[in-house]
């Protein structure tokens, strides 16, 4: 499979891939999270209403298929050994490295899935990016997660509010996947645009 033009391939690509997924990670934790419990103090500790690296991981798998998935382990393991406090961890009761495998693999069958029902949503040379597809992609990779995520984590989040904790998955995968291709459309918008001389 052909990565996108402009994108760099190999292991440089592999490194922006896991610094994009801790940046966008940290960037959930010191400024959604904060915002979301301030608007909604019952919020659950396992999912974000606008969850960026959901983005990362769609536009990743998008632009290096199978080859997105070794990057995007190590950048949300090292972005939950940076950001999660010890307390969350413990809580998690080990069960993060789960869900990380979890949402990641979630991502790739989700494209794959499409590609079997004759729907190529992956990134090829020359070809431009399909903001529904991608959405698509997003959506289905959102509901994998969001079911992987709730067995993952059954024994510690209480069966009456799962209904909630899948919904809540959803939602921030979702949002998240927007709000970061927003930002990168309007980053290209501008590195399109002609420099204007005084």
């Amino acid at each position: 499979m052909r990565t996108a033009d402009g994108f760099i391939p190999g292991v440089p690509g592999m490194v922006m891939i896991a610094m994009a997924y801790i940046i966008c990670h940290g960037a959930t934790i010191w400024v959604i999270a904060p915002v979301q419990h301030f608007f909604w103090e019952s919020a659950s500790v396992f999912a974000s209403l606008a969850y960026l690296p959901h983005g990362v991981r769609v536009l990743s798998v998008w632009l290096m298929g199978w080859r997105a998935i070794l990057p995007l382990v190590l950048g949300a393991v090292l972005a939950n050994l940076i950001f999660t406090g010890a307390d969350i961890r413990d809580l998690m009761q080990n069960r993060m490295w789960i869900s990380i495998l979890t949402s990641t693999f979630a991502t790739y069958l989700a494209f794959e899935l499409l590609r079997v029902f004759g729907v190529f949503a992956y990134a090829g040379s020359g070809r431009r990016m399909n903001w529904r597809q991608l959405l698509l992609a997003g959506l289905l990779a959102s509901v994998f997660n969001s079911m992987g995520q709730t067995l993952v984590f059954s024994g510690i989040v209480d069966p009456s509010s799962q209904i909630g904790e899948v919904a809540a998955y959803m939602v921030g995968d979702i949002l998240g996947q927007v709000v970061l291709m927003m930002v990168l459309m309007l980053i290209f918008r501008a590195l399109r645009s002609p420099i204007r001389r005084s």
